[in-house]
């Protein structure tokens, strides 16, 4: 019998960005980011802290239309530090290249700050605190995640690097990863049903109109909200947008699980020659879901 949960190992191994200026995007994501460029070919770039495996597609859009901020997809990546040193380092290259700010809070599971790209689409650096610090929800259910102002100046303290350091466009900490991805949806609950009973992904926690959640009792590798698209559709193909969301999944079993649950509007696919599998589906929302088991053949 198929498993009904997803494979507690998931990770969020890279995000397919559509972008309206691809050199105006690749600057931004190296110079203020930190990402490194790992190759750039036609109206697509590749970058990533790792070089092997890029986690950032960048492609470029013909004929860009401007994204309405009530249409349904992308809330943010968030970009997942290792520590908290690292992630100020990031904050400082970020105020050093004088790239604005729009938001930092505490979230009691993690400590996080807010930006947006040249297209507007969101980003969020983080630092996750130590697990056992992590709180559970009244019922036990779940953690319980808040929203509250961050020190700043503590944090900023963590950093061991100066300007100087930074000048250059010094890369980001080589062991940042994708640890989630927060969604814009048009309704929460139908969002919810998808990625928990269809997917198998556990929610780890509810706010006002928003809901969390994760795989492996992580605080929530995707995120939904729906405070400004209740009842929106998808951004049109010519506005900048997330296209994908590309998954790995440690165990091949749980891949095949994962098909069983998902057969219906599922696109299972064996490719020829390599023996690498993968599950790409649409969520509620339209947007492209692609699962794969590690080490499969691209």
């Amino acid at each position: 019998m198929a498993s009904s949960t997803i494979d507690p190992d998931l990770r969020i191994a890279a995000v397919q960005l559509a972008v309206a200026d691809l050199d105006r995007s690749v600057d931004f994501y190296q110079r203020v980011l930190g990402l490194p460029l790992i190759s750039r070919e036609g109206d697509r770039a590749l970058l990533g802290p790792d070089g092997r495996h890029p986690s950032l597609s960048l492609s470029a859009i013909e004929r860009p239309t401007p994204l309405s901020p009530h249409a349904s997809g992308l809330f943010h990546v968030a970009w997942l530090h290792p520590s908290r040193g690292a992630l100020a380092d990031t904050v400082r290259r970020i105020v050093r290249e004088r790239w604005p700010v729009e938001g930092a809070s505490d979230h009691g599971v993690s400590e996080a700050l807010y930006i947006g790209d040249p297209d507007g689409l969101g980003i969020e650096i983080y630092a996750d605190r130590p697990r056992e610090l992590w709180q559970r929800a009244p019922d036990g259910h779940g953690l319980r995640m808040v929203t509250l102002p961050l020190d700043l100046d503590d944090l900023m303290a963590q950093s061991a690097r100066d300007d100087d350091d930074l000048r250059g466009g010094a890369a980001i900490d080589p062991r940042t990863v994708i640890g989630h991805v927060h969604l814009k949806v048009s309704d929460v609950p139908r969002a919810v049903g998808f990625y928990r009973d269809a997917l198998g992904f556990s929610e780890q926690a509810q706010l006002p109109s928003a809901a969390f959640l994760a795989a492996d009792g992580y605080h929530h590798h995707i995120g939904l909200n729906s405070w400004q698209s209740r009842g929106a559709a998808p951004p049109p193909d010519t506005a900048p947008a997330l296209r994908e969301i590309d998954f790995e999944l440690a165990d091949p079993d749980e891949l095949g699980a994962l098909a069983q649950r998902t057969a219906r509007g599922s696109d299972a696919d064996t490719r020829a020659g390599g023996g690498g599998r993968k599950v790409a589906l649409a969520d509620p929302d339209g947007v492209r879901l692609v699962f794969s088991a590690a080490g499969a053949p691209a």
